[in-house]
């Protein structure tokens, strides 16, 4: 009988905190699992692959083994020029297949049979690679994911030799660097309130998330919500300055800056000399200079350029 009041206390709390996170996240999960997927859904898993967070299969979180989304203006397989241009998700073999390959049900309702069956997801393989296509939303039957591969004929690596790189993101990538760097502690993409809703833009639908891992809300917002800043600002030069030094653009802000993102060269292949670049921004900001130095352009495989990428596909 000793301490028994302690072993019933026990057995309530343990009892209470499961109760608790059941309500908090398990009973929630149901409710998301049944959305039907949005195209919104459907491209940020598709843009984003299996996880964009800390994973196993990329323990430092390099961005490794991401898909790239490419637009495409001719038929990789044929080079006949397509009706209209098409965005396209292309998995290199290697690469970590999108949850809907293999968790189908979570897109919902409709979206599921139909990716299943005429998109034909399910023959996608990591060791082969495969490319991707959102069909879009006609006649009253949902978008759906469409394993162009399999259906078409377009293997990864002929996809990626027939686009030039300005017609490639790396959003996968950069939504890894996004989650490591710690933006989602000062930036939320969830705008929660109607004032939020007059200058960040609308919020999300429940089926914007179905697939997606991690969902990035923030929890905090020490700068702007970044959900639609791709809509509000598209300048690739302006977000180029904002990474490398925030105060280029926003004298007085408290973000730090992202110039190691860069790496050692810039995209002409010209070794960055980050102690030079620095020295001459001090003069620019005492008054010695009119102007701050240029920015060096970052190179196509730098993980600057990945995170831009990630920044303005929030549209």
């Amino acid at each position: 009988m000793a301490f028994r009041e302690y072993k019933v206390g026990a057995r309530m709390f343990g009892f209470s905190l499961g109760t608790s996170m059941c309500i908090t996240i398990l009973f929630p999960s149901f409710d998301m699992r049944s959305a039907v997927s949005t195209e919104v859904a459907l491209d940020k898993q598709l843009v984003a692959g299996w996880d964009a967070g800390w994973n196993l299969s990329d323990p430092l979180m390099t961005g490794a083994n991401k898909p790239v989304k490419v637009l495409l203006k001719n038929d990789p397989k044929t080079g006949q020029p397509l009706e209209q241009p098409t965005s396209a998700y292309v998995y290199p073999p290697g690469a970590w297949m999108p949850n809907a390959v293999g968790h189908p049900n979570n897109l919902g309702a409709g979206v599921e049979g139909l990716s299943v069956n005429q998109g034909r997801i399910g023959e996608a393989k990591k060791e082969g690679g495969a490319v991707f296509v959102i069909k879009a939303a006609q006649g009253g039957q949902p978008a759906y994911i469409e394993n162009a591969t399999a259906t078409k004929g377009w293997i990864p690596g002929d996809v990626l030799k027939s686009v030039p790189d300005e017609d490639v993101a790396h959003i996968g990538a950069g939504k890894t660097m996004f989650v490591r760097e710690g933006c989602w502690w000062c930036h939320t993409l969830l705008p929660e309130q109607t004032q939020d809703w007059q200058v960040f833009g609308a919020p999300p639908m429940l089926g914007d998330f179905n697939g997606e891992s991690p969902t990035a809300f923030g929890s905090d917002r020490k700068g702007p919500d970044l959900l639609h800043v791709g809509s509000r600002n598209a300048s690739k030069e302006w977000m180029m300055l904002h990474f490398f030094n925030p105060r280029l653009v926003q004298p007085h802000s408290i973000m730090p800056r992202f110039d190691y993102l860069w790496g050692s060269v810039d995209a002409n292949g010209q070794k960055i000399d980050y102690d030079k670049w620095r020295a001459e921004y001090t003069d620019y900001r005492e008054g010695k200079n009119p102007t701050p130095p240029d920015v060096p352009v970052p190179a196509k495989n730098s993980e600057a350029r990945a995170l831009i990428d990630f920044i303005l596909s929030l549209k």
